[in-house]
């Protein structure tokens, strides 16, 4: 499945290792939160980096006190109308302070583009067939926010209370 990382497309080294599936000797895999937490002390000790992969179900709490061995967190959307992997997006980093890759997978549309980066994410295992291009427009189509998010960027707002004279930045 393609990948798009900070809005390019671009190889995916990792590989999604089901439970009860070998995992490879080298290279950068994903393991779910049940394998995570049978093998942990011995995945650990791999050479090559380890990620998570979590389900709706499970809470970015589930992996807080392991995130220094995580060198990615996969939030997985089962269907599109299910947000709860944004909330895990955020609580990542705002909560957790994670400055590893976030994964959105499964059920992933471009109109959630620009609400997954928002949230946190900054890849997202995309169809076949999804350009770059697909990526920019979805995430430039709005440029004013009411809500604050992980990006950090500005609300209208804040914006707005920092162009009148009795506002403060």
């Amino acid at each position: 499945m393609p990948l798009l990382k900070s809005g390019k497309l671009v190889d995916d080294p990792w590989t999604h290792v089901a439970d009860e599936v070998a995992i490879p000797v080298s290279g950068p895999v994903i393991v779910g939160l049940k394998r995570w937490r049978e093998e942990r002390a011995t995945l650990i000790k791999r050479k090559d980096p380890v990620g998570v992969r979590l389900q709706s179900d499970h809470t970015a709490g589930d992996v807080a006190d392991d995130l220094e061995h995580l060198g990615v967190v996969a939030l997985a959307f089962p269907v599109f109308k299910d947000g709860r992997a944004y909330t895990n997006a955020r609580r990542l980093r705002e909560r957790h302070g994670y400055r590893g890759e976030v994964r959105a997978i499964g059920n992933v549309l471009r109109d959630q583009y620009l609400f997954m980066q928002r949230c946190g994410f900054d890849a997202l295992e995309v169809k076949e067939g999804e350009t770059e291009q697909d990526w920019q427009r979805a995430t430039g189509a709005i440029t004013v926010f009411y809500q604050p998010a992980a990006d950090g960027r500005e609300t209208v707002i804040r914006k707005r209370h920092s162009q009148t004279s009795w506002g403060s930045k």
